[in-house]
């Protein structure tokens, strides 16, 4: 069991999502920073659907009333348990009654924690993911409070394995496998960095001035921004040619243009459709950058392929497979 001492900003269970339901109107949710959650997952031996702890911004402060074997990956919170600082991307063993606290942000907006076994939340709709606004999954159906007491599941054999390995080095509070997962193999996150895009399906109806504009001026993320999307500031885009439209699917990463020109880049909690123009959808490579980025970074576009991006994304699949590959044979 874990207790929550110390909520933090906004800290709730994920996974992968609520998939299967959009046509009920019910949303994927899920994690933000998917890539992050399932490294962190593969990194204690679970499945990488298991259900993590996505922590935002400002951490949480959380005691392990029993052994856990835990990961966390994502941004740079400056984790420490008992007061010393602890790796990221790696999978860490910590003793019963130690504490994980999380101080500045460093790097990037969200971290996510997982802990060898998942967490035995409710399942809804063949998910354990917090839908917020609709108050249902995760714990609860609401972010994690003080005093709030996590269940941790059963453990399966690589976890285990993995345990088994770590313990004979069981001195301290916690002992940190010595290598990592480099993260830059997947993705970097930097200021600024472009954000690639596919070409939307209202793109045309956008001015040339506005397409160019889009594609070459900086945005900056306000904010009125959330886990349902990031409203962008910078140059107004106007529409060359009005045309009624009717509300179709949107997707993780679909970029709408509302009236007011600025434009809003749907997230994991995002409605199920979408009425305003879409000039744009970001590539699934570039999706966990986004979910890094938070209120005041600045980021820009540029155009990638449908082609290209399929290929990037079939790329990353490989790296992971390869990864949870070398992790069952490392602890075999």
């Amino acid at each position: 069991m874990i207790i929550v001492k110390k909520a933090g900003l906004l800290t709730s269970i994920q996974d992968l999502g609520r998939r299967g339901f959009q046509k009920y109107g019910v949303i994927v949710s899920g994690a933000m920073d998917r890539l992050a959650h399932r490294v962190a997952n593969l990194l204690v031996g679970n499945e990488e659907d298991l259900p993590t702890i996505e922590i935002t911004l400002l951490g949480p402060t959380i005691e392990f009333k029993q052994d856990c074997l835990i990961a966390i990956c994502g941004g740079d919170l400056s984790a420490t348990i008992n007061g010393k600082p602890i790796g990221l991307w790696r999978p860490i063993l910590v003793k019963a009654n130690s504490e994980l606290k999380f101080g500045a942000c460093k790097t990037g907006c969200r971290v996510y924690l997982a802990v060898a076994g998942g967490f035995t939340v409710p399942t809804v709709m063949n998910s354990k993911s917090t839908y917020l606004r609709a108050g249902i999954g995760g714990y609860e159906g609401r972010p994690l409070r003080t005093g709030d007491q996590l269940s941790v599941g059963k453990t399966g054999e690589l976890s285990n394995r993995i345990m088994n390995q770590l313990s004979r080095f069981f001195t301290e509070d916690i002992v940190e496998e010595k290598w990592q997962v480099n993260p830059m193999r997947f993705f970097e996150m930097k200021r600024g960095q472009a954000i690639r895009v596919i070409k939307g399906r209202h793109f045309h109806l956008f001015s040339k001035e506005s397409q160019d504009t889009f594609f070459q001026n900086d945005y900056t993320i306000s904010n009125q921004s959330d886990r349902m999307g990031y409203r962008l500031k910078g140059k107004e885009l106007i529409l060359s040619e009005k045309e009624e439209m009717i509300s179709e699917a949107v997707n993780f990463g679909t970029i709408q243009v509302p009236a007011d020109g600025n434009p809003i880049i749907l997230l994991a909690d995002r409605q199920t459709t979408g009425g305003y123009p879409k000039i744009g959808q970001v590539a699934s490579v570039d999706l966990s950058i986004l979910a890094q980025a938070k209120p005041g970074d600045r980021i820009r576009f540029t155009e990638i392929s449908f082609e290209k991006a399929q290929f990037l994304y079939l790329k990353r699949e490989r790296k992971i497979h390869e990864l949870k590959l070398g992790i069952y044979l490392k602890y075999s």
